[in-house]
């Protein structure tokens, strides 16, 4: 008799966990990407821009002004430009593990006049919300791309949170970094329109740049584990050409390594030069 009823308790345990199982997801099929909602501040504004033949208004560009990376002014700012004044594309990397398999990849683009805009892929959290790679399986983070100044996007990497950050210049053509910078900014225009969700292994930094890439170029670009798992892009980009180095791996990573120089000259107006000296 005793034996009976454990037996009938397990299989109604069964049942529950199946029928949680069922709902949870259910629930996730049926939910839906918003632009609605309470954003954490520095992710609250999405950039936009108007695109008219070779002339482009970029709007709300980000610039915040931080003494911490908690505490800042925020401030945005719009900008007009011509795609051909566009003369160099950067690929800055940012790990975040020892173990080689998460980072951060963003671009940002040279204008003649020595001014760029950054461009970064990164979730859309809301207030009090954390990445967490387990939950971002599960519907738990939208997209968005930040346009943002240097002074912004890497100065906040460098000097405040304190990450490591590589910044290797690109093997492309003038034409190429044109139609990438198009590209990208199409994309900030179709998220702001229709909301989507992050993804770890389809909608990330790193995959939404390699989509791109394989936009603009003949050869297209390779699907691979180090596109997926991020923290080896670097790897990659070096591996297929796409570095502008002639250096070995590892003097090229010491090399394009900006930290150092970014917080020697945290207040210069020639950030972005220094950064590249």
């Amino acid at each position: 008799m005793m034996f009976f009823l454990i037996a009938k308790f397990f299989l109604i345990i069964k049942y529950i966990v199946a029928l949680i199982a069922i709902i949870v997801i259910y629930r996730l099929i049926r939910k839906k990407p918003t632009n609605n909602a309470n954003w954490a501040p520095d992710q609250k504004i999405l950039a936009y821009a108007d695109i008219i033949g070779s002339k482009v208004n970029i709007h709300n560009i980000r610039n915040f002004k931080y003494n911490t990376e908690t505490d800042y002014v925020a401030d945005y700012y719009d900008k007009s430009v011509d795609i051909g004044n566009i003369k160099t594309l950067d690929f800055v990397f940012v790990p975040y593990s020892k173990f080689k398999i998460l980072a951060h990849t963003f671009l940002t683009f040279g204008f003649e006049d020595g001014s760029h805009i950054a461009i970064s892929v990164e979730i859309r959290k809301k207030i009090g919300q954390n990445f967490s790679s387990f939950k971002s399986l599960f519907k738990q983070y939208e997209l968005m791309y930040v346009v943002a100044d240097e002074n912004d996007v890497i100065k906040l990497r460098t000097n405040y949170r304190h990450e490591p950050v590589h910044l290797y210049p690109m093997n492309a053509t003038k034409e190429q970094i044109q139609k990438m910078f198009l590209s990208m900014l199409e994309r900030a225009n179709q998220l702001k329109d229709k909301p989507e969700f992050y993804n770890p292994f389809t909608n990330t930094c790193t995959t939404n740049i390699a989509n791109h890439i394989r936009k603009i170029t003949p050869q297209g670009f390779p699907f691979s584990f180090k596109v997926i798992l991020p923290g080896y892009s670097e790897e990659l980009a070096y591996d297929l050409g796409i570095i502008n180095t002639n250096l070995p791996y590892a003097d090229t990573r010491r090399k394009f390594f900006i930290n150092d120089k970014a917080i020697k000259s945290p207040d210069a107006l020639n950030f972005s030069v220094k950064i590249r000296m």
